[in-house]
């Protein structure tokens, strides 16, 4: 079996230990060259022209969130003018990466120690994924995680001290993307075109 090279970007640290569960678990022999964290969208989005000119030579895997737009095609149509590349996957996670995470549901109710009852079912139409997940872990009687992802009281950021640090403890260890897939379209579309892709080469 042929190794498939690619190149990772994406929006944060627990945006790459998403990504690269969702490699592994695809089952496809993919190699990780680079991996580019951009803290944000606004350099993905700068850079989007540049990653697929350069994917005519090496594939790339680009994640970032929906957020507040409208849906993924509109951001596709405003950051992408030119044709896209068939070696440049562009996924947006529907509306946040955390989304993804909720929705392997039991998983996520077992890592908070909540009832499951409590983690809606269709999380790509949660307006504010991370708000969510942030309530839930409220709820948890783990105090380590309940430090670790909740900010404190009086803190003016909005995620904990330990809030990548606990979720990608769950990413690495629980979380299951065939379970998690079925409550979330965006993230089954993402995973078909891993699953799915095969490289062009251009001579």
């Amino acid at each position: 079996m042929t190794d498939i090279p690619i190149n990772l970007v994406f929006e944060d640290v627990l945006s790459e230990a998403v990504l690269k569960e969702m490699l592994k678990q695809s089952q496809r022999p993919f190699l990780v060259g680079s991996r580019s964290n951009k803290k944000g969208f606004g350099d993905i989005k700068n850079s989007l022209p540049a990653y697929n000119n350069a994917a005519k030579r090496m594939p790339y895997l680009v994640l970032t969130d929906l957020d507040n737009a409208d849906c993924p095609l509109v951001i596709l149509s405003e950051w992408l003018t030119q044709p896209k590349h068939p070696n440049l996957l562009f996924r947006i996670a529907v509306k946040e990466v955390e989304a993804w995470l909720l929705a392997h549901r039991e998983a996520f109710a077992k890592f908070l120690g909540i009832s499951v009852d409590l983690i809606p079912a269709d999380v790509d139409k949660i307006s504010d994924p991370k708000q969510v997940l942030i309530n839930l872990a409220k709820k948890s009687k783990k105090r380590e995680l309940r430090e670790g992802i909740v900010p404190d009281r009086n803190s003016t950021t909005k995620i904990g001290k330990d809030y990548n640090g606990q979720l990608i403890q769950f990413v690495n260890e629980s979380w299951q993307v065939a379970s998690a897939q079925t409550n979330s379209p965006s993230l089954q579309r993402a995973m078909n075109v891993l699953i799915n892709f095969q490289p062009t080469w251009e001579t």
